[in-house]
């Protein structure tokens, strides 16, 4: 096995660890009937990104992408089903559910209509899922600031950090084996925002360490 096909299978088994986080949700959802204190956005941005990245891998191509934004895209579905079943705002959820699909269809319809096939397709998905891949990894900042003033790390979830972590820095490496900036760009922000997790966790682990466990958020 050489070193790509190594860091293939790290990408594979990491990713899918960590899109099976939600897991946890899925089973207190289930258990309570109810969708109190999980967020249903992350469900939905991350399944719109598997999508995008899913069409990336098949225009590459790349079975690898492919794989796992394939098993990523069909956990989120299930996320998604579980919590329009048991939630109590209905209307709003499946609104935000329809957007969703109106901005994927957009989105397919443009890069299939205004953009010739090849490179120039393949660069304009690449760059388009890269930013919404790093905004994704930058928009817990703002909860990272506030657990920073309150010292309670009860609202982050560690396996989730580790599963990021590893997940981050295995596509980085893939990507940079390919030489494809387009998968290490997006993903080396994530290395970062984990090791500032890291950071907290040790910190301020002191101060919660009467609590039973970590919070599983999707942060």
């Amino acid at each position: 096995m050489d070193l790509l096909q190594l860091l293939s299978w790290a990408c594979i088994v990491f990713t899918v660890g960590m899109f099976s986080t939600g897991l946890t949700d899925l089973k207190r959802m289930r258990e309570s009937k109810s969708t109190d204190n999980i967020q249903f956005l992350p469900f939905l941005t991350t399944c719109l990104n598997n999508l995008g990245w899913l069409y990336y891998g098949i225009l590459k191509p790349d079975q690898t992408i492919i794989l796992v934004n394939v098993i990523g895209a069909l956990l989120q579905i299930v996320y998604i089903i579980t919590y329009i079943h048991y939630s109590k705002q209905k209307r709003s959820v499946m609104s935000q559910t329809l957007t969703a699909g109106a901005v994927l269809a957009g989105g397919w319809f443009y890069f299939t209509t205004f953009l010739t096939e090849g490179d120039a397709r393949l660069s304009q998905l690449g760059l388009t899922c890269s930013v919404v891949t790093v905004s994704m990894y930058m928009s817990p900042l703002t909860d990272l600031v506030n657990i920073v003033r309150s010292g309670d790390v009860q609202c982050l979830s560690f396996p989730l950090t580790v599963a990021t972590f590893f997940t981050s820095t295995s596509w980085v490496f893939y990507g940079l084996q390919l030489n494809d900036n387009y998968i290490v760009v997006p993903n080396t922000p994530g290395i970062f925002t984990s090791l500032l997790r890291f950071f907290l966790f040790w910190r301020f682990a002191s101060v919660n360490q009467s609590s039973p466990s970590y919070k599983s958020m999707p942060l």
